[in-house]
């Protein structure tokens, strides 16, 4: 590896206290570092105010701190067409998205990439919690040491090229330890709020947001019996295992969405947090990307998250013929959601991930959405 004062790293800044610290721990490592803040949505609110341009203002300022030099580039039309336009799609078929996945995908580690190492970057770095290690002839990306904030389940389609060439200086330090550094160095970022939610809603209100662009069919709120409980918005607004906003109780305690019927526009409802229609056993998943570099030929055994924040699962996966897998549950799990991304781990390593098609339960397909 070449001297730090003669290698170029590029860091993805957002204007928040993680990209802030990794930026501030690059420069005092001796290395060439350039910030480079993106644009990715044209988020305006109703008075004129962009929260892009406020971040971009504290991108400004922090680099000035450190005394290194920042850009600024638009990627909204890539945005649009490589993770918006998907999150619509997936929607419409009844599922529920992860757009941080397909954002880290497309736009931060390719489109980011392509053009940090056009700028003659040897890296780029962000404010992720993960961890890379050189094993061999490959790249291992590894958990953050802080369980609280480790992103891998995010960064599952990462690829052997691209973990060659990413830093991640966030990944052994402790979130708490992040908010000091900024604080003993007067970032301008120290104390900012992180941000929550999908970048492009932002603070907005999900279904409204939602409904500017698709547009929403009520239907009738069933239970499997066909018995009606209510109407239901659209089936877009809601994911399996949702509680909130259903306007509907009983004496046996809350009740959840456990299905949708997308022909037939039925949300359908259950009653109770361990109602056993919202337990599966197994899934289906695509779109399948073995960040390890090594595509599982033979079934095998690791653990799996379904969710970000959930703790890890015994699962036993299998290779099928058309770039599928399929995963057997050790116990059977709660909510398991189509759309969503199912991510494998050997330990602390992770060894990527795909997206959750079918979810399974006593060798069937439970064929509530779609």
């Amino acid at each position: 590896m070449k001297d730090p004062k003669d290698t170029r790293v590029v860091v993805g800044m957002s204007g928040g206290v993680d990209s802030s610290v990794a930026a501030l721990l690059l420069k005092e490592q001796g290395y060439d570092v350039v910030g480079i803040f993106m644009k990715n949505w044209d988020d305006t609110d109703e008075n004129g105010v962009c929260t892009a341009t406020e971040d971009y203002d504290d991108v400004i300022r922090v680099c000035n701190q450190l005394d290194i030099p920042y850009y600024a580039v638009n990627f909204e039309k890539q945005y649009w067409d490589k993770v918006f336009t998907y999150f619509l799609d997936e929607y419409k078929k009844g599922r529920t998205p992860n757009p941080d996945v397909m954002c880290n995908k497309e736009i931060k580690f390719k489109a980011f990439m392509d053009h940090a190492m056009s700028l003659g970057a040897d890296y780029l770095a962000t404010g992720h919690y993960a961890q890379v290690q050189h094993n061999g002839e490959r790249y291992e990306m590894l958990r953050g040491v802080d369980d609280n904030k480790d992103q891998t389940y995010f960064l599952n389609q990462l690829s052997q090229d691209v973990l060659s060439k990413v830093m991640f200086p966030l990944g052994h330090i402790e979130k708490s330890r992040v908010r000091e550094i900024a604080k003993e160095h007067d970032l301008a970022t120290a104390s900012k709020k992180d941000s929550t939610g999908i970048c492009f809603i932002g603070e907005r209100n999900f279904k409204e947001f939602l409904s500017q662009y698709l547009p929403a069919q009520p239907g009738n709120m069933e239970t499997m019996d066909g018995e009606v409980k209510g109407k239901h918005d659209g089936l877009m607004y809601y994911t399996l295992g949702q509680r909130q906003g259903l306007g509907i109780g009983g004496p046996g305690g809350p009740w959840f969405v456990i299905g949708k019927d997308v022909k037939e526009n039925i949300l359908y409802v259950g009653e109770g947090y361990h109602n056993d229609l919202l337990y599966s056993d197994g899934l289906e998943a695509s779109e399948l990307n073995w960040a390890t570099g090594v595509v599982p030929t033979e079934t095998f055994t690791c653990t799996a998250k379904f969710r970000y924040r959930q703790k890890d699962s015994g699962v036993t996966v299998t290779p099928l013929e058309d770039g599928q897998v399929k995963v057997v549950f050790d116990e059977p799990e709660r909510a398991v959601t189509p759309g969503q991304a199912v991510v494998f781990y050997d330990g602390d390593v992770c060894l990527g991930g795909g997206t959750i098609d079918q979810i399974v339960k006593n060798g069937e397909y439970l064929t509530y959405v779609g």
